[in-house]
């Protein structure tokens, strides 16, 4: 029998045990309720990202900012490709402008720039806008899912 999957909720930060047999049954936070997997992209605070980058799921972030055109571009795109990899990969994004300092933590030289995580480590970087195919080939050729 394999271990649960240690996922962090998105929208309250809470470390949830979740089965993997049981992913694809839209598993909720059993603090606050919220989707654990629903393939929706969460708005992230620097505390929720520093724990959910240390889940068993890869996690997309995307680092952006409310002023970058490019970033405004890309959100349905990110979206989409939420919808794509769910329940396998989760999505999110953080404000570079309202938390410079986890931009500056993580090296963001431009945005929108896009990090994959699985297990505490960065797994790959892209920047720049890209249709939403682009992003699941990239994030398929970086991770088993």
């Amino acid at each position: 029998m394999t271990q649960p999957l240690t996922l962090t909720c998105l929208s309250c930060g809470k470390a949830n045990r979740v089965p993997h047999d049981r992913l694809d049954a839209g598993p909720k936070c059993g603090v606050c309720g919220a989707p654990l997997t629903g393939g929706k992209v969460a708005e992230l605070n620097p505390g929720t990202l520093a724990k959910s980058i240390k889940d068993d799921l890869p996690l997309v972030v995307d680092f952006w900012a409310p002023w970058c055109a490019p970033c405004r571009q890309m959100a349905p795109e990110f979206i989409k490709a939420a919808a794509q990899m769910a329940p396998k990969v989760r999505f999110a994004k953080i404000d570079t402008q309202a938390f410079a300092q986890v931009a500056e933590r993580h090296r963001i030289q431009g945005i929108p720039a896009f990090i994959v995580f699985h297990k505490g480590r960065e797994v790959a970087r892209a920047a720049g806008l890209r249709p939403a195919a682009d992003l699941v080939a990239f994030v398929k050729s970086k991770v088993a899912v």
